[in-house]
């Protein structure tokens, strides 16, 4: 693989993505973002100067700018990270994760499939769309067990339905047209640069400023916590050698309860901002209405990615949130400008109210 599209590569995970591609790959970076409300240049800041990563702000629904870029770039590999994916925001708007999310990967996957099928034998056996997703697909499990890559799909909120209908166009094109895909599908991501409207990030930042600190119903809903970097390195990994049309689930082997991430940040917190006026932070805690529709709990077996490509994550989630924490105390720049005052933190997805 000489050259890369990454979609969505301004957000989150697709943000971390691009610098470990700068960082640990020769790759060419064609770097396609929206620049939504959660995609943000600032990101990509450590990137300026760098000849081998090239942004294009434009939308994947765009089938003309798609077609060009794949061709003009000689694009080896797509890997789709361009998604809504906030479920508080998905119930409150749910018209624009069907777009994205759905209509989006679909023209992605038929600009590929049309590209594709121009290519010599050589560039077809070494071309690959790898589809980005999560494990919200799988519905809500018990007290007891995992997802796999065979379980079977149960999305909850428009968020996940919108990304179960993805993944199933991504199977379909491998299956009706040869397309070469694979899938990943992840447990809930944390580290640097996530948009503050996510539990840690906005927690962290609301607890540095002495407010209350929202948990949904008692904290007892269940996630399974996966460092940002450890992701990256895992759809790499997919990349380099996953068997074409597999799906492989990517986990952090970290569950937690909500409550109990809220306390092991107020902990830490107390810990790194030893003169905080607002210690001991676990104080702010404050028990809100329940999200409507709130999985109870999520848990992901990647005993499948593990055991065929030698992928493990490298941080616990308490060795992850420390860095995390760090991180976003060092970069309260960043976050005032990501946020600019069109998001303050307020609740998202009341459905009813």
């Amino acid at each position: 693989m000489q050259t890369l599209l990454v979609t969505g590569g301004a957000g989150f995970i697709g943000g971390n993505f691009v610098l470990f591609l700068a960082k640990e790959t020769g790759v060419q970076i064609l770097n396609l973002d929206k620049l939504t409300y959660a995609g943000n240049l600032d990101t990509l800041a450590p990137l300026r100067g760098n000849g081998r990563h090239v942004f294009v702000e434009g939308d994947i629904c765009d089938r003309d700018l798609v077609r060009r870029l794949l061709g003009d770039y000689r694009v080896d590999a797509v890997v789709n990270f361009a998604a809504e994916s906030h479920v508080d925001r998905s119930i409150d708007g749910p018209a624009a994760f069907v777009e994205t999310n759905l209509l989006g990967t679909f023209n992605l996957l038929d600009c590929a499939r049309e590209y594709w099928s121009g290519l010599g034998s050589s560039g077809k056996n070494g071309f690959r769309f790898l589809h980005v997703s999560t494990d919200e697909v799988y519905g809500s499990l018990g007290p007891s067990g995992k997802f796999a890559e065979t379980t079977a799909y149960a999305p909850n909120s428009p968020y996940s339905a919108s990304k179960a209908g993805s993944d199933h166009l991504v199977r379909a094109w491998h299956h009706t047209y040869g397309l070469p895909v694979l899938t990943t599908n992840c447990s809930n991501n944390y580290g640097p640069y996530q948009f503050p409207e996510k539990l840690i990030p906005l927690a962290t930042l609301k607890a540095m400023r002495g407010e209350s600190l929202p948990i949904y119903g008692d904290g007892s809903n269940v996630r399974d916590w996966l460092y940002v970097e450890d992701h990256c390195r895992a759809i790499w990994r997919v990349l380099e050698a996953g068997r074409l049309g597999e799906v492989y689930n990517v986990g952090g082997d970290s569950e937690r309860t909500n409550l109990q991430v809220v306390d092991t940040l107020c902990s830490l917190l107390d810990e790194l901002l030893p003169d905080s006026p607002h210690r001991p932070h676990a104080r702010l805690k404050t028990f809100v209405d329940d999200r409507p529709g709130h999985d109870k709990r999520y848990a992901i077996d990647a005993h499948k990615l593990q055991s065929e490509l030698g992928w493990g994550p490298r941080e616990s989630f308490e060795s992850g949130l420390r860095k995390t924490l760090t991180w976003y105390l060092e970069n309260q720049a960043w976050c005032r400008r990501v946020m600019d005052g069109s998001y303050r933190g307020e609740r998202l997805g009341t459905a009813n109210e």
